[in-house]
C-alpha cells in the first residue's frame, strides 16, 4: 500500500500522516532528550549550589567559633582584670574605718590646738592694747615736738 489511494477524512493520506506521525515522535523523543538535559544541568547546579552551601555553613561555623573564642578570652580577660585591680580599691567600710581612725588620732591633736588658740586670742588682744597705747603716746609726742617746732619757728620769726 502506497498509500495514494486511501484517503483521509480531511484530504490527507495515511502516508503523510505517518510521516507526520514519525516527525512528531522525533520532535518529541529530542523534547524529552532537551528536557532530561535541562533536569541533569539543574540538578548539576543544585549539587554545587548544596556544596557552596555547605563550604560556606562550614565557614560560617567555624568563624562563630572563632568570635567566640575571643569573645570568651576578652571576657576572662577582664574578669582577671577586674579581680586584680579588687584588691587595690578600698571598700566602703575600709574608708570608713579609716575615717574613724583618722578622726580618732587627731582629736588630742585638734584639742590642743583650740586650747592655744584660746589662750593666744587672749595675748593677741593685749598686744593689741600694748600697741595701741604705745601709738598713742608716739603721736603725743609727734604732736608734742610739732608744738615745740612751730614755737621756736615763731620766736625766731619775731625777734
Amino acid at each position: 500500500m502506497s498509500g495514494e489511494t486511501d484517503k483521509d477524512i480531511d484530504g490527507s493520506t495515511v502516508d503523510a500522516m505517518r510521516a507526520q506521525d514519525a516527525a512528531i515522535e522525533v520532535w518529541r523523543f529530542r523534547w524529552a532528550e532537551e528536557r532530561d538535559r535541562r533536569y541533569k544541568e539543574v540538578n548539576e547546579e543544585r549539587e554545587k549550589a548544596l556544596k557552596i552551601k555547605d563550604t560556606a555553613d562550614r565557614d560560617a561555623l567555624s568563624l562563630d567559633r572563632q568570635i567566640r573564642d575571643y569573645k570568651d578570652e576578652k571576657a576572662n580577660e577582664l574578669r582577671e582584670q577586674i579581680n586584680r585591680e579588687r584588691l587595690l580599691y578600698a571598700t566602703k567600710d575600709d574608708v570608713k574605718s579609716v575615717g574613724e581612725k583618722m578622726e580618732a588620732a587627731i582629736k588630742p591633736l585638734s584639742e590642743y590646738v583650740t586650747g592655744q588658740q584660746g589662750r593666744s586670742g587672749g595675748l593677741n588682744q593685749g598686744w593689741v592694747w600694748i600697741l595701741g597705747g604705745i601709738a598713742a603716746i608716739g603721736t603725743l609726742f609727734s604732736i608734742g615736738a610739732v608744738v615745740v617746732g612751730v614755737i621756736i619757728f615763731l620766736s625766731k620769726g619775731v625777734a
